[in-house]
Parts: C-alpha cells; structure tokens; sequence
C-alpha cells in the first residue's frame, strides 16, 4: 500500500504543477517546462526508494516490460497515477479559477510528439533508474525530469507534453484536452513505453 500512495502523491504533484503552472496560472510562461520537469524530479528523488518513482502509466508498464516491476502491482499503480492525476487537476481548477479552452489538435502531429518523448522518457527511465549499469547513481531524478522538461519545450504547443496517460487525464479534467482526444495519448504514450523497453532490452546491459 505504501508504494501505490506514494505513486498517488507523486502524479498529484506533477499534474498540479502542470495546471498552475502552464493551464490555470501560466504566468511562468517560458519556465513552466523547467518547473514541471523540476517537479518530476524532485518526487523521484523522494519516492523512488519506496516505490520506484514511476508516477506514470506509460514509465509503468515500459518497467514491468523490462522485467523491474511485478506484474501484480501494474494495475495498482496506473490506478494510483490516474487518481492522483484527477485529484490534482481538480484542485488546479479551484485554486486557478479560470476558464480554458481546448487546444486545437491535429492527429498525426500529436501522436507522433507523444510517441517520440514518450519513448526518449522511457528510455531514460530504464537507463538511468533500473539499469544494472547505473545502480545506485545521483542523477536518476534530474535525467527523468530534464527528458520531460526537454519534451515539454520542443513539442508542448503541438500536443500539450504530456508524455504521460496520468497527465492527460488531468488535461481532460482541466479542459485542455477534449474526452474524445484522449485516446490519441493513451495510444502514443502505451506505446512509446512499449517500444522504449523493447529497445532497453535490445541495447542494455541489464
């Protein structure tokens, strides 16, 4: 129980940041990239002892794949990740109080943004946090965060940057992302992490 908690306080936190930052407040404008990825780490750093730190359902099953999370604790995990998603967005939007409009998304572009960072996202997650190679290393949180924090600058005004099915959710409780847009990130964020661990464990030392 502990490690599924951890996973609900992690994802809160980065979809509230998400929402102050770049949907309900955005006055960080430019930094809202540096302060969501900042975020990330940071909750890495914290519950990653405890649970891994995945605090995404794409990084879940990219880890489960590569052979470093029980099967019996996928379904626990993406219901943490998804609840604590929709907690934060709710919260975003009574400390926000401000009306939002849905972005404008165009198919292709959007599937193909999120399959790409998703990917980059996992692969650096089971490079840097469950490789046998990187055990015990210092960076794990800023590579994870600085992936999503890179991501969010280069493709966020074609898809949002969300890399993250939990994130997406929090996007169609914020009123971003419209209920019937969801599946082009469901679909792209599953299987950039699927890709992701089929290439880890082509290339890595596990």
């Amino acid at each position: 129980m502990k490690k599924y908690i951890v996973e609900l306080i992690g994802t809160f936190f980065l979809v509230l940041t998400v929402g102050m930052t770049a949907v309900y407040a955005p006055g960080a404008g430019a930094m809202a990239p540096f302060a969501i990825g900042m975020v990330l780490a940071v909750m890495i750093f914290a519950g990653g002892p405890i649970s891994g730190g995945h605090f995404n359902p794409a990084v879940t099953v990219g880890v489960w794949l590569r052979g470093a999370c029980p099967a019996k604790d996928v379904g626990p995990y993406i219901a943490a990740q998804a609840i604590g998603a929709v907690i934060a967005a709710l919260v975003a939007g009574y400390l926000g109080k401000g009306e939002t409009a849905a972005m404008s998304l165009s198919v292709g572009p959007v599937l193909l943004a999120e399959f790409l960072f998703t990917f980059a996202l996992v692969y650096v997650v089971l490079h840097t946090a469950t490789s046998k190679v990187s055990e015990g290393n210092s960076y794990f949180g800023l590579a994870i965060g600085g992936t999503v924090m890179v991501g969010a600058y280069s493709v966020g005004s074609i898809s949002g940057g969300a890399f993250n099915p939990a994130v997406a959710i929090g996007l169609v409780v914020m009123g971003v992302v419209g209920v019937v847009d969801i599946w082009m990130y469901l679909v792209a964020c599953f299987l950039g992490g699927v890709a992701a661990a089929l290439v880890y464990k082509k290339v890595a030392d596990q």
